[in-house]
Parts: structure tokens; sequence; C-alpha cells
């Protein structure tokens, strides 16, 4: 197939696509069209069905794979495709893996390294609240592995939300060796809790969508009832540390404009917030580079970073 990434202005659009999103809507001119989003594991592209009662388009919704035809042209520097024939398609058109962004990495390897800082953990109450979630609860297991990080902006692929989690606990581990001020416990547990409310937040693969209580709540505010209540099923808890490990994954987006309902007062959440923000800058900044045009040095203004972003000179 063609991937989405293969894709160039001025020429077709021709293969099979899962739809992302479809919504109807009318021109200025009062004329019905369709915006469409197409998707492939190497991202998406907006699409326009201009003409939705053509003979050339079928019948499909959200979460169809479709087969489409159409032209690619640029608008307000993104690509975007006019379908002129959209079906849907034929089971054994499309291989799903095709389909669904996923790490890169090795999910069993990630998962035993992450497991292998659980049990670096010797404080015992935070050791029986790490193996409640993650050695002991199948379905939060699976469940966590499986999601994404975020909707989009940094690991929003299958399997994201376990690579930022090990890379975050990697970075709180750095900082826990090197600052001795640091509880090293109670840092690696927060960083390894603080997006677990993120499988709530939001919807599994492929529509990776916020679920009601993502809308309403939030990963932060699930993450932290999450805690609460697997630390209140372990006799004799204390509860100064709950609220201290609350506190880290309450203030870990660090400032009240990033939707982080607490500033960080403990330096385990300081650090944990700082660990947080270098892997999801890094890894936007990551994919952007592996995304941008081949030859391309500088990659355009980017609202993320309020910065127009260039790539690095080889050495």
């Amino acid at each position: 197939m063609k991937y989405i990434s293969e894709l160039r202005e001025g020429g077709r659009i021709q293969d099979v696509y899962l739809v992302k999103h479809k919504q109807s809507a009318v021109t200025k001119n009062g004329k019905n069209y369709e915006n469409v989003i197409l998707q492939d594991k190497t991202g998406q592209i907006d699409a326009k069905i201009w003409d939705p009662t053509s003979a050339g388009i079928g019948d499909f919704d959200t979460l169809d794979y479709v087969y489409v035809s159409g032209t690619v042209s640029a608008f307000n520097g993104s690509l975007q495709a006019s379908l002129k024939q959209v079906r849907k398609a034929d089971e054994g058109e499309y291989i799903p893996a095709d389909y669904l962004p996923v790490t890169k990495q090795n999910t069993r390897a990630m998962y035993q390294e992450l497991m292998n800082y659980a049990g670096s953990v010797r404080n015992p109450y935070l050791s029986a609240l790490l193996k409640s979630f993650f050695v002991e609860d199948q379905d939060f297991i699976s469940s966590f592995t499986k999601h994404s990080a975020a909707k989009t902006v940094h690991h929003s692929f299958v399997g994201g939300l376990l690579e930022h989690t090990l890379s975050v606990t990697r970075l709180c581990g750095y900082i826990a060796d090197h600052y001795p001020a640091v509880n090293r416990d109670l840092l690696i547990t927060a960083a390894m809790l603080h997006d677990i409310g993120k499988t709530d937040e939001l919807s599994f693969f492929p529509s990776n969508e916020y679920t009601d209580n993502g809308q309403m709540l939030g990963h932060i505010m699930i993450g932290a009832e999450m805690i609460h209540d697997r630390a209140s099923a372990i006799e004799g808890f204390p509860p100064t540390l709950e609220t201290e490990l609350k506190h880290c994954i309450l203030a870990h987006h660090g400032e009240y404009e990033y939707g982080s309902p607490k500033k960080p007062a403990l330096i385990e959440a300081m650090a944990l917030n700082l660990a947080d923000n270098l892997d999801a800058k890094l890894e936007t900044m990551t994919e952007i580079i592996e995304n941008a045009s081949t030859g391309d040095k500088w990659m355009g203004f980017n609202r993320f970073f309020d910065s127009n972003l260039r790539k690095t000179d080889p050495m």
C-alpha cells in the first residue's frame, strides 16, 4: 500500500485507509460536503468529499476501512485529499496492523525493564501498591501496555503509554541517584504511576478518543483516585505517604495553565514534573523531525513549541 507519509502535493491517493473521523458540513454557499480524516500507521490526512451524493461515494462511517481514490493538494501548509471515490473495503483488502501506529520498541522488553524498577522499590507499602497494578491486575496490564500516552502531541501510538512511562522512570532514576535529597522509592513509584489515569481517559485504538471520564475528570484526577482506591486496600498504608504520592500525581504537569491541579511542593513532585516535561517535549520534537519532508532543513512554525523549528546539520 501507499502510506500517508508517502503522499505528496499534486499526486494521487488511491488505496485502503482507516476512517479516523467523519463529519458532515456545509460550505458558505450552502452546499453539503464531508470532512474526513484518513489514517494509517504513518499518520493522518485531512480529506474532503465535495460531492457526497455522487455515484462514486458509497456508505461508510467512522472506524471503517475504505478504499478511496482522489487527488492530493496543499492547504494551509498541510496536505489535503479531495476524494472522488469511496467505498467500504472488503476483508482481505487490508491488514489492520498497517493502520495503527505502534511503538518501535519491544513491548515485552520495556515492561520487564519497568518491572526491574518496581523491584528496586524497598518501601513495603509502595512496593505492594506497584505490585497491585503491574503484577496482580491482568486487565490493567493489558490496558496499560496497549494504550497511547496522548491523543496527539507525543507517544500517540499503541504502546505509547508504556514507552513514555518507562522513559520518565529512567529519567527519575537518574535524578534520584544524582540528588540525595530525593526519596527514590517515592519518585520511582510516582513515575510509574503518573499517567495510569490515561487507561481510562483515552479509548483504545483505533479510536484513541477521550472517554466521558477523560473529558470530565482528566487523567490526573483519575490517576489520583486509582491510587487512593488501591492504597486503601493495603492494610496499614500510611496516610501521609498516600498524600505525598497523590501530590506528585496531581502536580506532575507543573503549572495550572497546563492542567495541573497543584504546583509541585515536594522535591519528588518537582523532579517528576521536569522528567515528564523533558520526555514529552523531546519525543514531540523527535516525531516532528521523523515526519518532516526529506531534505527540508526548516520544518515550519510549530504552535506547541511556539517556534520555527529546524533540523540540526549532520556532523
